[in-house]
């Protein structure tokens, strides 16, 4: 009998053990001008000019907003090339030579307790918004526009479940800095009028509860509590998540704020942290480099290095004769990249190297395990089979636009059908 696949191997317990290298050394800092949200950009400086940490040096322009850029390092502007960005398209990207004395702007002063007591919630967003403040869980949605919603916000969520296997981005930063999470997710409950916060963890996690519990008693004067969830893929997904955290059941398709709700990854609250205390942008992210075609290692490195760097600094590639697979993200929603000149964008947190393996499409054998494993009720194969004939009409109907890209079909897959693959196609023929 076909059963639903809930659980897959995380791959993340030796990748935990791994020390995390604070790599601050790149020569030259990589800033695309363009990404996946804002097809559009111009950089405000120009070749020679010298910059700071922190400082605006150009704006990336979406169909609705603008994002401001910020200097990671200070140093000298050279120019400009094109290297591979998050998305796994190649754009072109700013350059600044590193001259690895980091001065910060004179912008970049720490606020005072006093000075954020009194801020408003416009005030808090504007602070956001100049910060360029993007989900860092993946979605690079602007987190400023979140908190504009005029519904009434009832509950905060930090979203720390990091369900894909092989990311432990959230999984270090909840470990090693839980306080700067929650003092984030006050700033976000005051921003939004919330009075309450929750801390979504998966149930396994017991060491991250009991660190987020201790860290918690600093607090007492808000209501935060942290709560387990599924160990199940994909629980990361909002929807699931925030049913089994807060029992409020969202429609897909709905805005969350309709519900009462706000939800942000625990990593884009240590963002809100930073940019309100420190008045600083996104400067770093951990980065693991992982797979059984590389060294593993992990690295907390600067918005804006290449990734080779990264390899080489690990071990470099193992097997250098057999061709490698290269996966930016996760395994089951990541972006297949044909070269490695990468650079380190907001959402970056992994790249898997694999040695390449030939594996046979098959025939589809009809035994429905995608429809099964399927956590959005879809039918994979239809709509593989409707995109093939490019038809539009059946890919409505057979709800396409459902489908949140999790990988699950193709993980079931025995006929090693690239499911996934198709139903990003089929959601593109319909736009």
């Amino acid at each position: 009998m076909i059963a639903k696949t809930k659980y897959i191997p995380d791959g993340k317990k030796e990748l935990k053990k791994l020390p995390i290298l604070h790599y601050l050394d790149a020569n030259f800092l990589y800033y695309p001008v363009t990404s996946a949200r804002c097809p559009e950009g111009e950089t405000c400086v120009r070749g020679g000019q010298f910059v700071k940490i922190g400082e605006v040096i150009g704006t990336r322009k979406g169909a609705f907003f603008e994002q401001p850029m910020h200097a990671t390092v200070s140093g000298e502007v050279k120019g400009y090339e094109k290297r591979i960005d998050q998305s796994g398209k190649v754009v072109d990207c700013l350059i600044v030579k590193n001259d690895k004395k980091y001065n910060l702007h004179p912008s970049v002063v720490d606020r005072t307790d006093a000075e954020i007591d009194a801020l408003s919630k416009e005030d808090y967003i504007e602070i956001i918004k100049e910060a360029g403040l993007v989900g860092l869980g993946g979605s690079a949605f602007p987190s400023y526009i979140k908190l504009q919603t005029k519904d009434q916000i009832n509950v905060v969520i930090a979203n720390g479940v990091e369900c894909e296997p092989y990311l432990i981005a959230d999984y270090s930063l909840v470990m090693n800095q839980p306080q700067e999470v929650i003092q984030g997710l006050i700033y976000a409950m005051k921003a939004s009028g919330a009075a309450r916060g929750v801390i979504a963890i998966k149930k396994k996690y017991t060491e991250i509860k009991e660190r987020l519990e201790f860290s918690l008693k600093q607090f007492t004067q808000y209501h935060i509590e942290v709560i387990s969830v599924g160990n199940h893929y994909p629980q990361g997904w909002e929807l699931d998540m925030i049913n089994r955290a807060v029992g409020i059941k969202i429609p897909q398709g709905e805005l969350l704020s309709k519900y009462g709700v706000l939800n942000f990854n625990v990593s884009t609250l240590q963002s809100i942290y930073n940019a309100v205390k420190k008045r600083l942008p996104v400067l770093e992210r951990l980065f693991t480099i992982s797979g059984n075609g590389v060294h593993n290692s992990s690295f907390r490195a600067r918005i804006g290095t290449q990734i080779p760097e990264l390899i080489e600094l690990a071990g470099g590639y193992k097997d250098v004769e057999i061709p490698k697979v290269l996966i930016l993200g996760g395994p089951m929603m990541g972006t297949n990249v044909q070269r490695d000149d990468i650079v380190m964008t907001h959402t970056s947190t992994s790249l898997i190297v694999l040695n390449e393996e030939v594996r046979i499409e098959e025939p589809c054998i009809h035994c429905a395990s995608c429809v099964y494993s399927c956590p959005v009720s879809i039918q994979p194969t239809q709509i593989m089979n409707a995109y093939k004939v490019k038809d539009k009409d059946a890919l409505k109907m057979l709800e396409v636009n459902k489908c949140i890209e999790c990988g699950l079909c193709s993980y079931v897959c025995p006929s090693k059908i690239h499911l996934t693959d198709y139903m990003r196609l089929g959601k593109r023929l319909v736009r």
